[in-house]
């Protein structure tokens, strides 16, 4: 939903690190959630 607070979460990322949402706290960010093919949910 745009306008509203994201509850914070953490990700590992490709390269072994986690990121954490508010790591990014302050700064312009776009996150893209899309579902791929041939996994669960």
């Amino acid at each position: 939903m745009t306008g509203k607070q994201a509850p914070d979460f953490s990700l590992a990322s490709g390269d072994g690190k986690t990121y954490a949402l508010k790591d990014f706290q302050g700064r312009h960010l776009v996150l893209v959630f899309y579902c791929m093919n041939d996994t669960p949910g």
